[in-house]
């Protein structure tokens, strides 16, 4: 229950959002203890939903006015254990600010809030033509303001870029309660790049208040391709052969034979080859005649680099099962275990093949299944921990192997993070890839914006390199 001092917060916050734009009761957090990493957990000291601009902006006022420290949470599909927030920590869900402002067909263009769900924006615009390129695993529910929080990428980022190349205004509000804007609709601003800086900063430096967006055409023509492979080194291989060749397709996707298994046997069935020791999904798309070109030469590629299965998609319905198996395959994880932590790290291309026998490795070592699903065209892996959370020491074993993963990872000029973010998981890894004046540094950037680090406190860079509120989430 609130503490005495709590009190003057609630009421304050209460003339902000009303009574029923509070969450106080334990039953009531208890559904925000979590976001999609399963190895962190912790409990706010209470949550605020606005419904407004002005609400957003009303509460934040507030809090700095009682120097309340806080996180923002978009939909809470993060895997990084970034939007969670402790005890001493208020949560600002911004899920209700979900409306589309604007959109500029002619000039490619689209402003919207924070908590528009990202499918829902493509879908919006497909009408005119345009797509927003962007396309994490989890678009049917994360949200732009997440993605601009995380820098979000997904399949088709290997052309296309991820979110930050799509990104050119931001309104941010900052922690002290007001308004700044960064960039230009025109994506043209003058001076330092500020939305760069914004994007990708994990929630500490402010809120997006609204996020206008460069939108692009969509292709004339597609052709996704299924290629199986008989060892998950040869499929490496292609791949690092497809990029060789100057060709850069839309995406170019890996799946080992257990996420296979699992995705053809549950709802989400693709039709991948069962008996394949790993799958790629390799989609082209341009000029038809471009296409035409690039899918000859990329066929010949995936014959020569060993494909047992090899056919490409006839139909826009089937070319979207195909995507639906790889969107869909964390979900069909549930088959393989009860609890599962996606990992994210990126190594350069050539690493592939060593990096994931090294995975292998790391998995028997510990006793654990990691299951292989990412984003093979730019090196961003996504080894997937299986576990049960039950278990004696499984927790321990799984933080384990995710540390080795990473520092396998460095060690061959990868980093620790693509697109997840590093949040609380990975803050402590840190100083492996970043010296003590570079990550002082980037607390001196963060105090450009929040000089007290009440917003989102305790993550990304270690308590030793800037000061810290309360006592950081409790890990369970």
């Amino acid at each position: 229950m609130p503490s005495p001092l709590d009190h003057a917060l609630l009421r304050d916050l209460r003339g902000v959002v009303g009574p029923g734009g509070l969450r106080v009761r334990p039953a009531e957090l208890l559904a925000l203890t979590s976001d999609g990493l399963p190895t962190h957990h912790a409990v706010p000291r209470l949550a605020v939903l606005p419904g407004t601009r002005e609400e957003v902006i009303g509460v934040i006022r507030v809090l700095h006015h009682h120097h309340a420290p806080w996180v923002a949470r978009g939909a809470g599909t993060g895997l990084s254990g970034g939007a969670l927030a402790d005890r001493e920590a208020v949560l600002v869900i911004l899920t209700r600010l979900n409306r589309i402002l604007h959109i500029d067909p002619a000039g490619r263009r689209a402003t919207v809030e924070p908590g528009v769900v990202n499918a829902t924006l493509s879908e919006a615009i497909r009408h005119l033509g345009l797509q927003y390129a962007p396309d994490p695993s989890s678009q049917s529910a994360c949200t732009i303001g997440g993605n601009v929080a995380e820098n979000a990428g997904g399949p088709h980022c290997l052309k296309y870029g991820v979110t930050t190349n799509h990104i050119v205004a931001l309104d941010v509000l900052r922690p002290d309660g007001t308004v700044v804007r960064l960039g230009s609709p025109s994506g043209e601003p003058w001076g330092p790049d500020l939305v760069g800086l914004f994007v990708g900063s994990e929630g500490m430096f402010g809120i997006a208040l609204s996020v206008t967006v460069r939108l692009v055409p969509l292709p004339a023509e597609v052709r996704t391709f299924l290629a199986g492979f008989p060892t998950v080194r040869a499929a490496s291989e292609a791949v690092r052969e497809i990029i060789a060749t100057g060709i850069v397709p839309a995406a170019l996707e890996m799946l080992d034979q257990a996420s296979v298994r699992a995705v053809e046997a549950s709802i989400y069935a693709a039709g991948y080859p069962t008996d394949a020791a790993a799958v790629l999904l390799v989609e082209l798309d341009g000029r038809p005649e471009a296409v035409a070109a690039e899918s000859d030469r990329v066929g010949t590629l995936l014959r020569q680099g060993g494909a047992t299965t090899l056919r490409t998609a006839r139909t826009a319905e089937e070319r979207a099962r195909l995507w639906q198996g790889r969107k869909k395959v964390f979900g069909a994880m549930g088959r393989i275990a009860r609890d599962m932590v996606v990992q994210d790290a990126v190594v350069p291309r050539s690493a592939l093949p060593d990096i994931l026998d090294r995975v292998e490795a790391v998995g028997r070592f510990h006793g654990l299944t990691i299951v292989n699903v990412f984003h093979a065209g730019d090196g961003n892996l996504h080894p997937n921990i299986c576990y049960d959370h039950r278990e004696p020491g499984a927790r321990e074993r799984v933080l384990a192997a995710s540390r080795e993963i990473m520092t396998a990872c460095l060690a061959v000029g990868g980093t620790i993070t693509g697109e997840h973010g590093v949040g609380l998981d990975k803050a402590d890894q840190m100083p492996e890839l970043y010296s003590e004046p570079s990550l002082r540094q980037m607390c001196a950037v963060r105090h450009v914006f929040d000089p007290e680090e009440r917003a989102n406190p305790g993550k990304v860079i270690p308590v030793r390199y800037c000061r810290e509120w309360g006592r950081g989430a409790e890990t369970l």
